[in-house]
């Protein structure tokens, strides 16, 4: 945690640019991480309400820290210094933001491992995961965007007229708990680049490490008022922001049941919204698949981050007449997966925390208890808490066999450590399964024949496919079908969702 005093500021920017000597509060955090402030117009500011949440401990079920909570007046006055900052930010030069971005990534550069521990404190990833993982997914996507950036055009022109990309304005940001910097990044990297203003509202069950992203910014300059930070619940702030008439656009990520609301809260007012939403992605292995490779793989994609990601491998689609090989090489795999203390340094690679919150330990455990109910073979794990653990959101790694397309284990986005696992006959009912879901987030698709794999791989109807355990690729947009969500991010598609369109015809003689 910082060990210098409140209000010293190192300062990031060595080789030109401003920098702030001073903050103007408590920019740190002390080692109950708690906050009673947002950020707002460049200053910490007193939370307008007296209501507090305490931040748990997934793996203590103790408070690791205590935030405020905020009110529709706190939102009103962050929408009020984004709307006053967009009129200068918005006409930076390129050049000018280009700078700025490079002062974030050399300031977050800094700040990883107190960024890592946080991680680990608020939502239970394993340290050694929030390391390799958690905080250089925030880093890639500032550093993706820099050079995304540099490398775009914001005018171009078709005749005698000009296509002219602007930003689009004020924009609202609602982020998850399960990738929290990722997640952050991927918003406030492109609108910054694009010349937009903002207000943050992440997950009130995984904020500290928001704290730390404010005060990164801050440190790099952020022109006051451009990056707003306000805590809340998603009923109270979160809807709020995304109808609030000084919003211009609401960029949201979260389950499916939470971004109906919030488009429905941004209907009123005709702002642009883009989502990123639930999952149940396929993984269909072809019967030509190194099955070993594939299975293991699968099993251990899907168990990543305790199962907590939106585009987790989730149900495994295996060829009948290798379905038992494929069955014991995942019972093996799975078998190897142990629950750990999040801040365990001799945890392995392919080891997990617990999952974030009571609520979220309480539905995956229904959810399990689903599936045998419904008559799915435990080839590991099952409902219960981890064994050796007596309190903390444990879930046993669990891979589900004999599982058909109707069960709620295969139909449910469960976001925890649970693999479905379903036989199939032939290629295109592999193809029908996999695309039987109303989701459409990501799939993935195993074979020696990369031609074969190209094939099956251009029929799943998702927006994001991995062959052959491709790593992800952070310049890609990334972004559903169906109900999985609308709009992109990262790379140029995402930069330009925050951008509006100008065509000036006669631009040119």
């Amino acid at each position: 945690m910082h060990t210098e005093a409140a209000n010293a500021v190192r300062n990031c920017d060595s080789e030109g640019g401003f920098s702030l000597e001073k903050s103007t509060g408590p920019c740190y955090l002390d080692s109950m991480s708690s906050h009673s402030q947002f950020y707002i117009d460049g200053k910490w500011t007193d939370a307008e309400s007296a209501q507090t949440l305490e931040v748990i401990d997934p793996a203590s079920e103790s408070a690791a820290g205590k935030i405020s909570l905020g009110s529709h007046a706190d939102v009103d006055k962050a929408v009020a210094a984004a709307r006053r900052a967009f009129a200068d930010f918005s006409v930076t030069t390129k050049d000018e933001r280009i700078a700025l971005l490079e002062r974030i990534v050399g300031c977050y550069e800094s700040r990883q491992e107190e960024l890592a521990q946080l991680v680990s404190k608020e939502m239970g990833s394993l340290i050694g995961f929030s390391r390799s993982e958690q905080v250089p997914s925030g880093l890639g996507h500032f550093q993706q965007t820099l050079e995304t950036l540099k490398a775009y055009d914001f005018e171009e022109d078709h005749g005698s007229t000009r296509w002219s990309r602007e930003p689009i304005g004020v924009c609202a940001m609602i982020t998850p708990w399960n990738w929290p910097l990722n997640q952050i990044a991927a918003k406030v990297a492109p609108a910054l680049a694009a010349g937009c203003t903002m207000v943050l509202k992440p997950s009130e069950i995984a904020p500290l490490d928001a704290f730390v992203v404010a005060e990164i910014l801050h440190e790099a300059g952020v022109p006051a008022g451009v990056f707003n930070l306000v805590n809340g619940t998603g009923p109270d702030v979160g809807e709020y922001m995304a109808g609030h008439p000084g919003v211009d656009m609401v960029s949201f990520t979260g389950s499916t049941r939470a971004g109906i609301l919030v488009a429905k809260a941004a209907a009123g007012t005709i702002k642009r919204v883009t989502q990123e939403l639930g999952g149940k992605s396929p993984n269909i292995l072809l019967d030509d698949a190194d099955m070993e490779t594939a299975v293991s793989g699968g099993v251990l994609g899907c168990f990543g981050n305790a199962g907590q990601s939106c585009d987790a491998p989730s149900r495994m689609f295996v060829p009948a007449s290798r379905y038992e090989e494929a069955v014991e090489i995942a019972k093996n795999t799975a078998e190897g997966v142990s629950n750990r203390q999040p801040l365990d340094d001799n945890a392995k690679a392919e080891d997990i925390g617990p999952v974030v919150s009571q609520i979220q330990y309480d539905k995956i455990q229904g959810l399990l208890e689903k599936g045998v109910s419904e008559g799915a073979r435990v080839v590991v794990g099952g409902p219960g808490r981890a064994e050796g653990f007596n309190k903390g959101y444990f879930v046993r790694p669990t891979v589900f066999a004999d599982v058909h397309n109707e069960m709620t284990v295969a139909r449910e986005e469960i976001f925890g450590p649970a693999l479905s696992m379903i036989p199939y006959k032939s290629e295109d009912e592999a193809i029908a399964l996999a695309n039987d879901t109303p989701y459409g987030l990501a799939g993935y698709v195993s074979s020696g024949d990369l031609a074969r794999a190209r094939h099956v791989a251009s029929r799943i109807r998702a927006g994001n496919i991995y062959i052959n355990g491709a790593p992800p690729d952070s310049s890609a947009p990334f972004g559903g079908y169906k109900q999985s969500g609308n709009g992109r991010e990262f790379g140029t598609l995402g930069l330009e969702e925050y951008l509006e369109v100008k065509a000036i015809a006669g631009h040119q003689a």
